[in-house]
């Protein structure tokens, strides 16, 4: 039983295992990769549901890449958790805890079953999430305060506004740490996340570093695809690469490769 809530019928909040992040190298390595790409390429190695549905930029131009730290609202049941005292009972759940375990370059990613009536979010958690050092957040529903946390400059990918705080409605903070759903999206603790402004994308950690390597090549011949084109090719030797262009991208890049000094 919780003894923050005696008369709970479960103890909440409900906290999962530890997990790893992704290394720093990884995460600089990953910041060179769009969304788009990100989605394309994992969809190539089977991963085929990894773009999260419903949430947007709030803010056009924002991007964002980081490990992922997960929280995770359930329905309201009254004998179990109501919303009724607000923030005085808030902060005794795993939205006030996973705050606390926020470090720099997190992404929280936040399961709300698309709620057009839950706040997740507003000033004075976004500031404090940014005080911690956290990186972005991606939430399968709602904010609040959307003026001032506009004003904070934390990129948020979120499916709209509302006055409503966390609790009013329908849903309370349940869980941390624990694998959740987002926009029809499994993502685990430890996990990748890439958003930008074609939305937000989970890279499960075991397949990062085999999405890095293919990405960076990707990236590295289309731009060299983008030259061509501008310099008059036919797209269709150049986009996707054919047996040909490829080989000419080839000693292209290996031309650019500066040769050490002596």
């Amino acid at each position: 039983m919780d003894t923050e809530n005696p008369t709970s019928a479960w103890p909440i909040p409900v906290r999962g295992p530890s997990f790893e992040r992704a290394g720093a190298d990884m995460l600089r390595r990953m910041d060179a990769i769009s969304a788009a790409t990100a989605c394309a390429k994992l969809h190539g190695m089977g991963i085929t549901r990894t773009a999260v549905q419903g949430p947007t930029a709030l803010e056009t131009g924002s991007r964002v890449v980081g490990s992922a730290v997960t929280l995770q609202f359930m329905p309201q049941r009254e004998d179990v958790a109501s919303g009724l005292g607000q923030e005085y009972v808030e902060r005794t759940t795993a939205l006030w805890a996973v705050l606390e375990t926020i470090q720099p370059g997190d992404v929280l990613v936040v399961q709300a079953w698309g709620s057009s009536f839950t706040g997740c979010f507003g000033d004075m958690l976004v500031r404090y999430f940014k005080r911690r050092g956290g990186a972005g957040i991606v939430v399968d529903g709602r904010i609040r305060d959307a003026a001032r946390v506009r004003e904070l400059g934390v990129p948020i990918w979120c499916t709209g506004t509302t006055p409503h705080y966390a609790s009013q409605t329908d849903l309370f903070p349940w869980a941390y740490d624990v694998p959740v759903a987002a926009g029809g999206v499994l993502c685990l603790p430890g996990d990748v996340v890439v958003a930008d402004d074609d939305g937000a994308v989970i890279v499960p950690a075991t397949r990062a570093l085999e999405l890095v390597q293919d990405a960076e090549d990707h990236e590295d011949w289309e731009s060299f695809s983008r030259m061509r084109l501008e310099e008059g090719a036919r797209l269709s030797d150049y986009y996707p690469l054919t047996q040909d262009s490829r080989a000419e991208y080839e000693a292209w890049r290996d031309s650019q490769v500066s040769v050490p000094a002596r």
